[in-house]
């Protein structure tokens, strides 16, 4: 396998996964939480009004952020109480568990693509003995149903391990999320591992702070530079992965 500028041997390398290897569709994914959660109320005759629902999407939204940004876990269980907190409601526990798992389940009937290459570039990297994993920062829809959207794609055996946050615990750019990573993945040295993602303050900075070598992806969108370190690399077609990852010559 040939350097990949820095003289670095890349036996790994781990993945971001909304926007870097699934686009995300924010508008489908809140309108299909919202039917769903909006049925479940209105079976159980708790009123439910479509911009009270919003609202208290928005809160939770907010909480969400506000807790990525601290490194705090707040997951999709988290949001779903805080929207029946927002709209007043306190049902019966059986009612309380139905509406929460219609919230977290809902994400799951929204059809979504792979971002462009990603699925044979994989498929070549693995060929020439790469280990691939994922790292990913989980939002509020859980990470039971991002594997079913890799499986639905046909991409989920691929994958040598993941991390996600709501199974490890903390969020990016924490080393130790990564850690759980190259340690599931063999035990690779940081220093021949990459990894790649489309945000500068999560993925770009603990590459970096791990001594990984950090890609930022642009090809679905395009991080602005306030908002963290540049990458090592920056990477806009998926199918450019070999060759700079010394898979291919060229």
């Amino acid at each position: 396998m040939t350097p990949t500028g820095d003289d670095r041997r890349i036996r790994a390398i781990t993945f971001d996964f909304w926007d870097t290897l699934v686009r995300s569709d924010t508008p489908a994914f809140r309108l299909e939480r919202r039917i769903a959660v909006a049925e479940q109320l209105a079976r159980h005759g708790l009123p439910a009004e479509h911009d009270a629902i919003e609202a208290a999407f928005d809160a939770a939204w907010e909480r969400f952020d506000a807790a990525w940004a601290a490194n705090q876990q707040f997951t999709g269980h988290h949001a779903a109480e805080v929207v029946l907190e927002v709209l007043g409601h306190d049902p019966a526990p059986e009612v309380r568990r139905q509406v929460i798992d219609a919230y977290l389940g809902a994400n799951g009937q929204v059809q979504t693509d792979l971002t462009p290459n990603v699925a044979d570039t994989i498929r070549r990297l693995k060929d020439a003995g790469v280990r691939v994993g994922i790292i990913c920062d989980v939002g509020l829809t859980p990470s039971t149903t991002l594997r079913e959207i890799l499986d639905r794609h046909g991409v989920l055996g691929l994958f040598d391990h993941w991390a996600f946050s709501d199974e490890v615990g903390v969020y990016k750019p924490d080393p130790s999320i990564f850690r759980h990573a190259l340690d599931g993945l063999g035990g690779v040295d940081p220093s021949e591992a990459a990894h790649i993602g489309d945000l500068r303050r999560t993925d770009v900075a603990g590459a970096r702070g791990m001594g990984m070598l950090a890609l930022r992806y642009a090809g679905v969108t395009d991080d602005d530079p306030a908002h963290g370190p540049e990458a090592d690399h920056v990477v806009r077609d998926h199918a450019d992965l070999p060759r700079l990852l010394g898979v291919v010559d060229g």
